[in-house]
């Protein structure tokens, strides 16, 4: 059977750690930051855990992870 071939796009935005989790990047830190509080601010540096619904979506599209 042939390998299955995983989504560049997706494999560039998640990351799939040792136990299993889907990190990626929050949304809302590329601009308006002038009106973000420094807290919020600090807290879009760590990746947060995707949605469960969103979670076969993104294991689909990253079959090796």
């Amino acid at each position: 059977m042939p390998k299955i071939k995983t989504r560049k796009a997706a494999a560039k935005r998640f990351k799939i750690t040792g136990s299993g989790k889907i990190l990626a990047r929050h949304a809302g830190t590329r601009h308006i930051l002038e009106w973000k509080s420094r807290k919020k601010k600090r807290q879009y540096k760590r990746a947060k855990e995707i949605s469960p619904s969103d979670r076969k979506r993104v294991r689909a599209m990253l079959p090796y992870g």
